[in-house]
């Protein structure tokens, strides 16, 4: 089971570097988990369903349209969607269960970055925001660039 991480004494225990990062990704974090919380609550899912959508369906899947639309072969899109529909219909899972499962190895992936001193909050703005904001503006990029 993973430890308990008290943000508070985290917090005191860091250099002033590291304190200021916190006070940028830590409103940063609560804006996105905030945001899924509330999308839970109006949908009658759960956190996990919410985020496990927005991270492995929605997301990627715009990141398919965008590369069909700029690569003008559209067939990355039909591919994950159908990838997507059969894995549903073969998994033997319950959706919840696997979105709570699919949540935990992803909280376990953004706890391994402790390692290169990252804790929860750095590594999941950088990861699941930084990251993905970069993607799309490449690929807006790329977009715009279109001959």
């Amino acid at each position: 089971m993973r430890e308990k991480v008290n943000l508070i004494t985290e917090i005191e225990n860091l250099s002033l570097t590291e304190k200021v990062v916190m006070a940028v990704f830590i409103p940063i974090f609560a804006l996105v988990a905030g945001a899924e919380h509330i999308i839970a609550k109006l949908t009658g899912s759960t956190y996990n369903e919410v985020n496990i959508v927005v991270y492995y369906l929605i997301i990627p899947l715009s990141w398919t349209v965008m590369v069909d639309y700029i690569t003008m072969l559209p067939f990355l899109t039909l591919m994950y969607i159908i990838a997507w529909i059969v894995f549903l219909w073969k998994d033997p899972m319950k959706f919840r269960d696997r979105c709570d499962w699919a949540f935990d190895k992803s909280v376990d992936f953004l706890l391994w970055f402790k390692r290169i001193g990252w804790n929860y909050v750095v590594s999941s703005v950088i990861i699941c925001v930084v990251v993905p904001f970069l993607i799309y503006i490449e690929l807006v990029y790329a977009i715009i660039n279109l001959k």
